[in-house]
């Protein structure tokens, strides 16, 4: 203690305070704290959890989501090409294991393209819905019904009893389809072309089964049979086939591919009206190979147009001779679908024409119907620019496709061939009879004239002649030959007049 202006102290006094209360004090503090940072981090923690388990779930939902989209068509919630791959798998184990066979059946819709053309491809989308539920609706519960794409389905079915059993799915199968199905207010008929193939009968993996599935769908689509079953003798897919495949291109490069020509006789005069150009190949193993053995591989491949470029350089150098000769005879070659449906085909035929110096009516171009019914409006844009610049135009095989009379009316042809399937029986069946006759009266009611295939007897040209088709070819006149065999057929037997650049086509 210091009083005032003495520098030194005068005394000390202590105060004593009791620690005890400042002890409790801060430990009643510290557990407050320690309280409220204990529920902070309970409340970040519950906090924290319940975001990771929402985010947990999310990605769970997200994985199984994935996981599905992976395995199944998006569009019809049927199982993909991957999951009925797994699933061919499995059923082949089970199928060794029980020794109970199995079937897969592939299935496309015949012209499906229409109704994308016609109605959309939002009302497509919707037909193939309607299609896919119909199917699983129709199949059994062990069955599994997938869409592989576009407008191309394919069933399992484990546990079948033999070729019976799973010829008899399939037609229940196309059955269900009959039905019509309503789409965009419309009443639509859906049909289509299913492939049959039995394990073990037909022996192999996932992947060979479904490529022999898909060989015997376009079996079915070809002989508009509706169904077929997997044979051997349809597969085009074999190791010679491929080696094949390789020697026809060195074929086209090397000139090993031939022509053979057979006669268009008209009926009334007997006068050679022209020829057909067959392709065949001069093989240097295999010998005269003919054009079944090579063309459809050509028309898979892409090789179908420099083939039909040989073919059309080939005929065009025959007719060129013909008229050098004095004696000109007009050719048709045969168009494949690609061919008809390139844009640019008219630009090569033409320009092929000039490089030769032959006249447009010298050349006929013969086109299937269903060749014209893969695009009509694409085949028609072809065929307008091929007719106006003057060559003759054939529908070949009437009869045996889907051609619409309200396209035909338009397309601009002048001939029409009735099948020769149709021509062959004429004489001892009368339905037949009757189709070739409404065929005759149909072609010439649009001004078109008619020619008979495959006329093999004498009977069978009468019949024609009473009938008054206009033209006839068939073994009856000749079978094709090589050019250097048919010299005399503008002034033969059968002429009656003779041929001059420029001038039109008879009828």
């Amino acid at each position: 203690i210091r009083y005032a202006h003495h520098a030194e102290p005068l005394g000390v006094f202590e105060i004593y305070l009791p620690y005890a209360p400042v002890v409790t004090s801060i430990k009643a503090d510290t557990l407050r704290a320690y309280a409220a940072l204990a529920l902070g981090l309970l409340l970040l923690w519950l906090g924290l959890f319940r975001t990771v388990a929402t985010a947990s779930r999310q990605l769970r939902r997200q994985s199984d989501h994935n996981a599905h989209q992976a395995l199944h068509d998006a569009l019809t919630g049927l199982p993909n090409r991957l999951l009925l791959h797994d699933r061919i798998t499995q059923s082949l184990r089970a199928s060794d294991r029980d020794l109970r066979p199995m079937a897969l059946v592939l299935m496309d819709l015949d012209r499906f393209k229409e109704v994308n053309d016609t109605l959309g491809h939002r009302h497509g989308d919707n037909l193939i819905q309607q299609v896919g539920e119909r199917l699983r609706a129709t199949g059994r519960a062990m069955d599994t019904v997938a869409r592989l794409g576009g407008d191309e389905f394919a069933v399992l079915l484990p546990g079948v009893d033999g070729d019976a059993g799973a010829m008899s799915a399939a037609e229940r199968l196309r059955d269900a389809l009959r039905e019509p199905f309503e789409v965009a207010g419309l009443q639509l008929s859906v049909e289509a072309s299913l492939g049959v193939v039995l394990y073990p009968s037909a022996a192999g993996d996932a992947d060979v089964l479904l490529q022999h599935a898909d060989v015997a769908m376009y079996v079915a689509k070809r002989s508009h049979a509706g169904i077929a079953m997997y044979d051997r003798a349809d597969d085009h897919h074999s190791t010679e086939r491929l080696q094949l495949l390789a020697e026809l291109r060195t074929a086209i490069g090397e000139g090993q591919l031939v022509l053979h020509y057979q006669p268009k006789l008209h009926l009334g005069s007997g006068t050679v009206r022209g020829v057909e150009a067959l392709v065949r190949w001069q093989h240097p193993e295999r010998g005269l190979l003919p054009p079944s053995d090579f063309v459809p591989m050509a028309e898979r491949t892409g090789l179908i147009h420099p083939l039909t470029e040989v073919v059309l350089r080939t005929a065009l150098v025959q007719v060129r001779a013909w008229c050098d000769a004095g004696s000109p005879m007009p050719v048709a070659v045969n168009v494949s679908t690609r061919s008809l449906l390139n844009l640019e085909f008219p630009d090569l035929v033409l320009t092929l024409l000039t490089e030769h110096g032959v006249a447009p009516e010298l050349l006929g171009l013969e086109i299937t119907e269903t060749t014209i019914m893969e695009d009509p409006q694409r085949a028609l844009a072809v065929l307008t620019r091929l007719f106006e610049a003057g060559i003759r135009l054939s529908i070949d095989d009437f009869g045996t496709g889907y051609s619409s009379l309200a396209y035909l009316k338009r397309l601009p042809v002048h001939e029409l061939k009735v099948d020769r399937s149709f021509v062959a029986n004429m004489t001892r069946n009368e339905r037949d009879r009757m189709i070739v006759n409404s065929t005759v009266a149909l072609g010439q009611s649009l001004g078109l004239d008619v020619v008979a295939e495959g006329v093999e007897d004498a009977e069978t040209r009468a019949a024609l002649e009473d009938l008054g088709c206009d033209l006839a070819q068939g073994f009856l006149f000749s079978r094709p030959v090589a050019a250097t065999d048919i010299s005399g057929w503008a002034t033969g037997s059968w002429a009656t007049g003779s041929w001059a650049v420029g001038n039109s086509l008879p009828v």
